[in-house]
């Protein structure tokens, strides 16, 4: 039996347009865009949109739901991470599996979807975390790419975790050249920071506020640089994830000038929060622990302008999610011990908003880099991030001018801080549908566990 839903008087923002007009959801999909009121469409539910914004649901191209890290695991799962980012407008995450070194990059895959499957309230997909590159390895990247899982993620930093070095990187690179996978990359000089981090310790230097001192941006851009010239002797595309340094975007923009095709993303944690925060005392700044970390204030002007300029095409959260009790408190006199992750799903599309309201971009530049770019850039477009006929009914009833405070009182995150506390924002998800369904109505909750499906994706839409 069909569904039909008419969403009237809204005005649609997508990355090209804003037009007053109704739009027309039957099983599922957008069937037709039309000017309001030209056409008698009858449905079982009719919303009413006026002084409304209808958006395409966010795509978060960078979650780590229950994400195992420093001996302990990320605090959301996939059915409260999935929960809040639908409270916080975004309908679609891509997640990332780990390969554990010594096992297969099947394996790994093979552990996130049964951490995931019928638990999520939006859609999902996966990139695969590449921790041991060999022979067998490279072989699976294709495997994986026939199963849409078209995006590799390497690591310059954590020696003995996550990390590869040059020859590896090259190889996977080389790999992604030939099957058209897209690697993605933890840029930072993790051998360097190793030794500065030791080094500050031994001198009794244990506060939070350490581990942003120790992960200089100038070892941010010169791995950055390094990535860059690896990714063109392969001759393969890179993504540079959670970029938070000046140094940093000045390498992407010189490689972008070049024509190479090489994108980067940052986060909400980057333009709106700084080093200040984690020197707060008290070991309070043990809550912005993140890598990449919070960089003195004067980097936000840079990744603002990236952002108008499309030298950065992409805000994604890094939602990575420890309790100041118990978790980030494994840090207590050694930074280097504290969990590194924010939480943020909740907040992503609310924050860049706000950026709307100061001037900082438009409105289309809002959609452009947190749903239709990351649909793009990940293989998930028109399906995802974008309002048109054949898309999801993924769409997001937005108000523009409602204000709100943010709190870990009043989140749907499971996490018991807020990195933005006390935040004032104008904006605010009044409704929210999921492949045409309801999972957020009048700022009720009218989800469900399992309703979000894994979602194969096609590689990179988004290249030169």
């Amino acid at each position: 039996m069909s569904s039909r839903t008419v969403i009237r008087h809204g005005l649609v923002i997508t990355a090209s347009d804003e037009i007053h007009a109704d739009v027309l959801v039957e099983d599922g999909r957008i069937a037709a865009l039309a000017t309001p009121d030209s056409q008698s469409w009858t449905a079982d539910r009719v919303i009413d949109a006026t002084g409304k914004y209808v958006i395409p649901g966010g795509v978060d191209a960078h979650t780590h739901m229950e994400l195992p890290f420093g001996g302990t695991h990320a605090s959301d799962t996939f059915a409260t991470g999935t929960r809040a980012a639908a409270w916080g407008g975004t309908t679609t995450i891509v997640d990332f599996a780990v390969q554990s070194v010594g096992h297969t990059l099947r394996e790994g895959l093979d552990a996130w979807h049964a951490k995931a499957e019928g638990n999520c309230a939006i859609d999902y997909a996966f990139h695969m975390i590449v921790s041991d590159v060999n022979d067998e390895t490279l072989k699976e990247m294709d495997l994986l790419i026939e199963e849409g899982i078209t995006s590799f993620k390497q690591f310059m930093a954590y020696p003995g975790v996550f990390y590869s070095d040059d020859g590896q990187i090259l190889r996977a690179m080389q790999r992604s050249a030939e099957n058209g996978g897209l690697i993605m990359m933890h840029a930072e000089n993790g051998i360097a920071i190793d030794v500065l981090v030791q080094q500050t310790l031994a001198r009794g230097e244990t506060d939070p506020r350490y581990h942003g001192e120790v992960r200089k941006a100038l070892l941010e851009a010169e791995a950055t640089h390094r990535a860059i010239r690896l990714a063109q002797v392969a001759g393969a595309p890179l993504y540079v994830v959670h970029v938070s340094a000046t140094e940093a975007v000045t390498e992407l923009a010189r490689a972008r000038d070049e024509g190479l095709n090489v994108f980067g993303e940052t986060c909400p944690q980057y333009l709106f929060l700084s080093a200040d925060n984690l020197a707060e005392p008290d070991f309070e700044g043990a809550k912005y622990v993140c890598s990449t970390p919070l960089r003195p204030r004067e980097h936000q002007a840079a990744l603002w302008r990236a952002l108008r300029t499309n030298d950065l095409q992409v805000v994604s959260t890094d939602h990575c999610p420890f309790c100041f009790t118990g978790q980030k408190e494994l840090g207590r006199g050694d930074f280097s011990k504290i969990p590194n992750g924010l939480p943020g799903v909740e907040n992503r599309m609310d924050l860049l908003h706000q950026a709307v309201v100061d001037g900082r971009i438009s409105r289309r530049r809002w959609i452009e880099i947190a749903c239709a770019t990351p649909a793009r850039m990940f293989g998930l477009y028109p399906k995802k991030g974008t309002i048109a006929p054949g898309s999801d009914a993924d769409i997001v009833l937005y108000d523009p001018h409602a204000e709100q405070v943010m709190s870990a009182a009043t989140h749907h995150m499971n996490v018991d801080y807020s990195a933005y506390e006390g935040k004032r924002v104008t904006g605010r998800v009044e409704t929210v549908l999921s492949r045409g369904e309801p999972v957020i109505v009048q700022r009720e909750y009218t989800g469900r566990a399992g309703h979000g499906v894994f979602t194969p994706r096609s590689t990179c839409q988004y290249l030169n």
